[in-house]
């Protein structure tokens, strides 16, 4: 007999036994006309082919509606280099202002937008949130002075507060717990994309100032916000909407799929909206030791983003050097990115996947300040290394939280807090680095490196707490058991839960 530890492990790529108890090989299917419809259980090869149709689907195509999104909140970076504050008159205080402002709206809409997204489904309102970012996008071309500027990042983080925190939690309704990290890797890895295209991007669309009376940073915006719609436009039709009423699978499938997921889930089954798991949400610790992991995190990796143009540009580059520049560190991210994850899932293991990447940060961190003096080449090749582990660590991280949160309103809440909290740390990314600590930006550097290192400590507590938790319940009695498990809509706090460390 299987124990409970066993029963509720993380689930491998090998297909469930969907009906052992009773004997047969056959599943009972998702039918609207029918509860009692069953259908024999996909093989191992069939399953693998279903996930590699839906992985081929879902996955490089929500990655590319993020590498839009990326692409749009963090071309302001190019923007400055391509003289915005000078031709709308505006000091760097007022600019970095404006790159903070982008998560007030962005912050306040994203529980939400969670919330409407279960209700109306993903592709539907998926389409929404990239028109709606589509227009502000290029709507900021038209901007004159710093009120427009401040107005249009404003509206851009409402718009845009839809679509990660969406994409994260429509993924974990997909796949099984040790299938998540991969694929937020590459979804996540399309904004390391992001960052290496949009720098080789901007270096082009610089090239047209003066076209149509219109400067390098106005094209910029324009011509960023196309493909936004485009995709948009697109996005209807090609994203599979939820499992259980997806017309991409086939009644089998279907059925297989959601009796999978199911029984990845454990005990934390709910699917349907409820107000307590809304509130249970707000009221879970764990949620909020992940939001201090995320926020930790989130500092440092935005700041990057934003400023990477001109922390380049203030080792002795030229604005148009450092906007073309700024592209290597992004894709060498981008491959430790994907390894990273696809490992952690392989290993079935996050806390020590998310403290290597994030203490090898801090250590870039550390080599930006200690070779202030040795010239751009070593000045290079540590901006290079503190990329790659700021943005390595957050696949797992992020994968962390949803494997660990059962219930869908739980989880769909608790992803927007966590990712809200997380995101507030953009706000203030904004002014960490300041004009006046150029070129070097030793206190920028130094306030980031003690963020990396905090998160460091924070995920390796954080982790062996889940541990003594997990060994807690393997350890109950079938008295102290039974007891735990009374009551309703338990979801992660039901005993026979067991957490991902």
């Amino acid at each position: 007999m299987a124990s409970v530890q066993e029963k509720h492990q993380i689930a491998d790529d090998r297909p469930i036994d969907l009906d052992t108890e009773k004997g047969t090989s056959t599943v009972k299917g998702y039918d609207s006309s029918s509860d009692n419809q069953e259908y024999e259980p996909l093989t191992d090869k069939e399953y693998k082919r279903l996930r590699w149709k839906l992985d081929l689907r879902i996955v490089p195509f929500c990655g590319l509606l993020y590498l839009c999104s990326f692409l749009d909140r963090s071309n302001i970076g190019n923007a400055k280099i391509a003289g915005i504050t000078k031709h709308l008159g505006i000091s760097d205080d007022q600019f970095n202002v404006a790159l903070s402002i982008f998560f007030v709206g962005y912050v306040i809409f994203e529980i939400p937008s969670n919330l409407m997204l279960k209700k109306v489904g993903p592709n539907i309102w998926i389409p929404l949130v990239m028109v709606s970012f589509g227009i502000v996008m290029a709507a900021m071309a038209a901007i004159h002075n710093g009120a427009g500027l401040l107005a249009g990042r404003f509206f851009l983080g409402i718009a845009e507060a839809g679509l990660f925190p969406g994409v994260i939690f429509y993924l974990t309704l997909w796949y099984t717990r040790r299938e998540q990290a991969t694929r937020i890797s590459i979804f996540f890895g399309f904004a390391t994309v992001a960052g290496a295209f949009g720098g080789v991007l901007a270096y082009g669309i610089m090239q047209m100032e003066g076209i149509r009376g219109l400067h390098g940073w106005q094209w910029i915006f324009i011509i960023e916000a196309i493909p936004t719609l485009a995709l948009a436009a697109v996005t209807y039709f090609v994203l599979p909407n939820l499992p259980e009423d997806s017309k991409s699978l086939t009644d089998r499938e279907r059925a297989y799929m959601l009796e999978r997921l199911k029984q990845d889930a454990g005990p934390a089954t709910e699917t349907h909206f409820s107000m307590k798991q809304f509130w249970m949400a707000f009221t879970d610790w764990k949620v909020y030791v992940h939001s201090l992991i995320y926020i930790s995190g989130s500092i440092p990796l935005y700041s990057m983003s934003l400023f990477l143009p001109s922390i380049i540009n203030g080792m002795g580059f030229q604005s148009l050097q450092a906007q073309a520049m700024s592209a290597p560190p992004y894709a060498i991210a981008c491959f430790f990115t994907i390894f990273v994850a696809m490992n952690a899932d392989r290993q079935g293991e996050r806390g020590y996947h998310i403290a290597l990447p994030s203490f090898i940060g801090f250590i870039g961190y550390i080599l930006l300040i200690a070779c202030k003096d040795q010239g751009p080449v070593a000045l290079y090749i540590a901006a290079c290394i503190t990329v790659t582990g700021v943005f390595t660590h957050a696949p797992p991280m992020l994968s962390w939280f949803t494997n660990n949160i059962g219930g869908h309103t739980k989880r769909a809440v608790a992803c927007g807090i966590i990712i809200s909290f997380g995101n507030a740390g953009g706000a203030v990314a904004g002014q960490v680095y300041r004009a006046n600590d150029s070129p070097q930006y030793i206190r920028a550097h130094s306030a980031c490196a003690a963020l990396m290192l905090f998160q460091v400590c924070v995920v390796l507590l954080f982790k062996f707490t889940l541990k003594r938790v997990n060994k807690k319940r393997d350890n109950m009695t079938p008295e102290e058991r039974r007891t735990a498990a009374e009551g309703e809509e338990l979801c992660d706090a039901h005993p026979d839960f067991r957490y991902i460390t």
